[in-house]
């Protein structure tokens, strides 16, 4: 039985698509379903969200029906479970890049990256399953922290992009970083990042930042070291887990320089 607990719209069910490829998904072999049996079986799935009912499937190409059907369910709970966990999610986002600004030491004007797997964060492999809510929940609590100190977000794209990054225009020209062309799609980019570009005041995809970021979050095991100013230097936080991703979190320490007999600032260790 689908969780009743969180209603999804009508119309969210009716816009889940009709498989393209039958010979992957029926037992049965090629088999034409029609749009109009397609859409009445998500009627049926509408329903049985709705009340708990299930209405008998209609004749013709009912295995297929059937297969289309289970895979629509699954969608379903999957979204009811990532609505249910948005708020903890954006929670859990903004207790991390507060905890990584109070021990990175982090100023006005410094440059922050997160990459982030939604597919994990909702409880998948990275790469499988892109999730435009969990990315909105996790942007909304890391930029919110984020925007209130005067630092900078980098949003990094999936490596369809090459790990490109989106970032305000206003950082891209501080810190002299490369522009490129590409608008980040949930599925060449990565959620996180699309809805970095869809959020930002004036955004502008980079093709690195050249190692200028002063701390980060990688959110599901994404690698961010990269973009971070030597020498990187791993966090522990409270916060273990964004969803349910694994969090990394890193800062960059000044290299050290002299010998035995020099003294250092440590504040900055």
């Amino acid at each position: 039985m689908v969780n009743r607990c969180a209603k999804i719209p009508e119309a969210d069910i009716l816009n889940i698509k009709a498989p393209t490829d039958h010979n992957k998904i029926s037992p049965i072999g090629p088999t034409n379903i029609t749009k109009p049996a397609y859409t009445d079986c998500k009627l049926r799935i509408y329903k049985l969200h709705m009340t708990g009912e299930l209405q008998p499937l209609p004749g013709g190409a009912e295995t297929a029906l059937h297969v289309c059907f289970d895979r629509a369910i699954r969608m379903i709970r999957q979204k009811v479970k990532i609505m249910a966990n948005l708020s903890e999610i954006r929670e859990q986002s903004a207790k991390a890049a507060e905890a990584v600004c109070e021990a990175a030491h982090l100023r006005k004007g410094d440059l922050f990256v997160v990459g982030c797997s939604t597919s994990e964060v909702v409880g998948g492999q990275i790469g499988t399953n892109s999730s435009l809510e969990a990315a909105e929940a996790v942007f909304e609590g890391i930029h919110g922290v984020l925007h209130k100190r005067g630092i900078f977000l980098a949003a990094q794209c999936c490596e369809h992009l090459n790990r490109a990054l989106i970032v305000e225009r206003e950082a891209c020209e501080k810190f002299d970083l490369e522009e490129v062309n590409v608008i980040p799609q949930p599925k060449a980019g990565g959620s996180f990042g699309t809805t970095a570009y869809r959020r930002f005041a004036d955004p502008v995809a980079v093709e690195s930042l050249r190692q200028k970021a002063s701390a980060g979050m990688d959110v599901g095991c994404t690698l961010i070291g990269m973009h971070i100013k030597p020498v990187v230097v791993p966090l522990r936080i409270p916060v273990r887990r964004i969803g349910e991703a694994v969090l990394v979190c890193a800062r960059r320490r000044p290299k050290f320089v002299g010998g035995e007999r020099a003294v250092y600032n440590e504040e900055l260790m």
